[in-house]
């Protein structure tokens, strides 16, 4: 996992205010609409981009075809896409840049592509790999602890151990 300053982080969730999310899905069990549903309790402008849903909503968003199609502003691309999809996101992503006033590229869990980092960061673009705003704002704002994180189960609970006589109880 790349690893990132916690301040540069705090910056980024801070100074942004709308996301294009671009790999949304109104799918209520898929990562990406929990991600969407928490940032936009968290006062958050989401934009979520998905082909096959353009015109419909999610959670109450207009589903837009491309970030070509996003009205300004937008603050970050949250890329919820594979790893070899971000290139041709960051692409567009640059078309688009002076227009939406794009400043940050944020790849989710498991998206890591050198290639898209490279074209954003040339093109003066802050960029995260393999990180979720979701988790990150959880986890500054106490929300949720590194270990949820670590279990691989986002929540706000302690953990379960095991007890005496093989009773589960929390810690």
């Amino acid at each position: 996992m790349p690893q990132y300053d916690d301040a540069l982080i705090k910056s980024i969730l801070r100074s942004t205010k709308t996301i294009a999310m671009v790999g949304a899905s109104g799918n209520d069990m898929r990562p990406s609409y929990f991600a969407m549903m928490y940032l936009l309790a968290k006062g958050y402008v989401i934009h979520p981009i998905n082909p096959g849903m353009a015109g419909k909503k999610i959670l109450g968003q207009t589903v837009y075809a491309s970030l070509k199609d996003v009205p300004a502003p937008v603050d970050m691309v949250d890329i919820f896409r594979t790893s070899d999809a971000a290139p041709q996101i960051v692409r567009e992503a640059l078309e688009e840049k002076d227009r939406l006033g794009i400043k940050t590229i944020w790849m989710q869990l498991g998206v890591i592509n050198e290639e898209a980092a490279a074209l954003a960061r040339e093109a003066g673009l802050t960029v995260i790999m393999d990180r979720c705003p979701k988790i990150e704002h959880g986890r500054f704002s106490g929300e949720i602890g590194w270990m949820g994180v670590n279990r691989k189960v986002i929540d706000n609970r302690k953990p379960l151990l095991f007890g005496k006589g093989g009773s589960l109880k929390r810690v």
